[in-house]
């Protein structure tokens, strides 16, 4: 292999070169009168006090007409008999739809070739929903997690809340390695208000995946299909990594934790959610908070600062999981090269293996150095050969998957 010297600007400049020919910013001005959800309305204190996030003195508490998601989790400790912890994330909402909707609705209709009127348009009001409901910042949400009343937050300006909790352990002799848990909230509330602990001992195997055309065909290089896919379509599975992902289960066993990492906003997250439970191995989904209640937000979160962001948040699951053994899935769309490639360089010994999905409809992707040779060999400088490969049909990555978990 090559030495070629890789640094991240190699990835912005690919990003920069994908919205200039695809009409990223053209799109997302066209969406623009979207805008952001606004807060819902609150006393001056209250709004203030919301700037403070988790050291918010007087948080609010959920309230009937509110709208709560609790995200699923892994669990982890640092030593076989050590005490669990994991990281809980919650966001909040107002029920009552902002009067955006309407405008949010046509837009994106119009944006993707549709008809006033198309029978279309009533999937979009649906899948529209959690990016006009209106935020509440300052809430803080209560789950009963096997009897034990945690509270979360209170989130932040975004309405978000993430923590990091202890937890009691699993049951002890039924062999679960999963907890369902529930929002306590008045009547009346609704939401996720459901979510499931995932218990990861310290060693063993792991794998993080990227979702985005890696799994899911979203077209991320093409703004009008990521609006497609998203917002009109049915969520598609990439062909053959369904049954990749259920091989790969086998290899790692059900005691393996699964990491869904994808640049996509929260607002996707049930969507998301219902996408993962119907084709693959259940696992704890990441997500981006940034610019997360604007439709224009979900196009600039899938196509900028995406490397950082994946680094970022693979380093949160090395601090949880330093001892695993781990096993990166992504695609040529994005920056998951360049982003597993320095992942690897930081954490030699915990990453086994990379497997990369080239994606061949160069007319889709944009570049055509998105799938150059050069450019893996430059993302992955210094990661041994035998270490990550690239692929175009998931079937190749079988024997390869099951020579590494085997030695």
């Amino acid at each position: 292999m090559s030495r070629l010297r890789y640094s991240t600007s190699d990835a912005t400049s690919l990003e920069s070169r994908t919205r200039s020919e695809h009409g990223f910013p053209d799109a997302e001005a066209s969406l623009i009168s979207v805008g952001a959800a606004k807060l819902s309305r609150a006393s001056k204190l209250r709004d203030v006090l919301s700037y403070l996030g988790t050291k918010n003195p007087l948080p609010s508490p959920v309230g009937k007409d509110d709208v709560v998601w609790l995200m699923d989790n892994v669990a982890f400790r640092s030593s076989a008999g050590g005490p669990w912890q994991a990281e809980f994330v919650a966001a909040t909402f107002s029920s009552k739809v902002s009067a955006r909707f309407v405008d949010a609705v046509g837009d994106v209709a119009d944006a993707v070739g549709l008809a006033r009127g198309d029978a279309e348009e009533a999937v979009i009001e649906h899948r529209i929903v959690p990016f006009v409901m209106d935020i509440l910042p300052g809430k803080q949400v209560k789950v009963n997690f096997e009897g034990t009343t945690l509270k979360l937050g209170p989130g932040g300006r975004n309405a978000i809340s993430s923590d990091l909790k202890k937890v009691p352990g699993p049951p002890k002799g039924e062999g679960t390695r999963v907890i369902e848990s529930r929002a306590e909230v008045p009547e009346g509330a609704m939401g996720i208000l459901e979510m499931k602990t995932f218990f990861a001992e310290p060693e063993g195997w792991g794998v993080i995946s990227d979702i985005d055309d890696t799994i899911k065909i979203t077209q991320t290089s093409d703004p009008t299909g990521i609006l497609r896919s998203t917002f009109v379509a049915d969520p598609t599975p990439v062909a053959g990594m369904p049954e990749l992902y259920a091989y790969l289960q086998t290899l790692v066993t059900k005691t393996a934790p699964w990491f869904y990492l994808s640049a996509s906003p929260y607002n996707l997250y049930s969507f998301l959610r219902e996408f993962r439970d119907a084709h693959y191995p259940h696992g704890q989904l990441i997500l981006r908070d940034a610019s997360w209640m604007t439709i224009p937000g979900l196009l600039s979160n899938l196509t900028l600062g995406t490397e950082q962001y994946k680094i970022d948040r693979i380093n949160k699951v090395h601090r949880w999981l330093p001892r695993r053994r781990m096993i990166l899935i992504g695609d040529s769309t994005q920056s998951d090269p360049e982003a597993y490639g320095e992942i690897y360089r930081q954490h030699k010994k915990w990453v086994k293996l990379i497997l990369i999905r080239k994606v061949t409809d160069i007319a889709a992707i944009g570049t055509e150095e998105k799938n150059a040779p050069a450019r893996f060999e430059k993302a992955f400088e210094g990661v041994p050969g035998d270490m990550w490969y690239v692929f175009e049909d998931p079937a190749e990555c079988q024997e390869i998957l099951h020579k590494v978990v085997s030695s």
